[in-house]
């Protein structure tokens, strides 16, 4: 809101700039993501396919090093906050527990793989594989992560490259948000190993 404008006109102003900002994902045209590591990567999405692209300094460009990135359909690599596990919903704790144990559908045991940063740990899912999560617990009910600029612009980018994001019950892509801050829980990753937490949850009847 700017505190300098009074008066009706600001009241439409806001009003229109909502209705343009408070969209689900699914009307998304593009979204990306730039990486600073051991190189500095730039992923991108326009809708038909994910690309990554790496700074090369002595040109001052980045070069198309990651056509067509497609994340593999299944993996054995869980990245989530483990330490919270126990405030988890019941159907997510029960995957996660059978992925450490062998015990899954894919019957692969699964190391885990967590830096606590979405855009690096994102970024190594899309290439390896594997599952990324920041799910809701009893402490923050409806997650953390932010669905306008975070949960809605990386789903983009992991569907595009053949993986699954969901809330447990639905899909990130389509939850039109009510305000601009609003937050969302978020599993994506591998398309079967997102698929066994959907099945899941609609086991459970959540």
């Amino acid at each position: 809101i700017d505190e300098n404008c009074v008066g009706d006109e600001c009241t439409e102003m806001e009003a229109q700039c909502l209705a343009n900002t408070l969209q689900p994902g699914t009307n998304l045209v593009a979204a990306a993501y730039c990486l600073y590591s051991s190189s500095c990567f730039l992923v991108l999405t326009l809708g038909t396919g994910t690309y990554g692209f790496t700074l090369d300094e002595n040109i001052g460009e980045f070069v198309l090093s990651h056509p067509k990135i497609q994340i593999p359909e299944t993996s054995k690599i869980l990245s989530f906050n483990e330490a919270n596990t126990y405030m988890w919903d019941k159907p997510l704790q029960d995957v996660v527990t059978g992925w450490k144990n062998g015990t899954g559908k894919s019957g692969e045991t699964f190391s885990s793989r967590y830096i606590g940063s979405m855009v690096g740990d994102v970024h190594r899912t899309l290439l390896y594989g594997g599952v990324f999560g920041y799910p809701a617990d009893t402490k923050n009910k409806t997650g953390k992560l932010r669905l306008l600029y975070e949960g809605a612009p990386m789903s983009f980018i992991m569907e595009q490259a053949g993986g699954l994001s969901t809330t447990g019950t639905g899909r990130v892509m389509e939850i039109t948000p009510s305000f601009v801050h609003q937050r969302v829980p978020m599993v994506m990753g591998s398309k079967n190993c997102v698929q066994e937490v959907i099945d899941a949850y609609t086991a459970a009847g959540n």
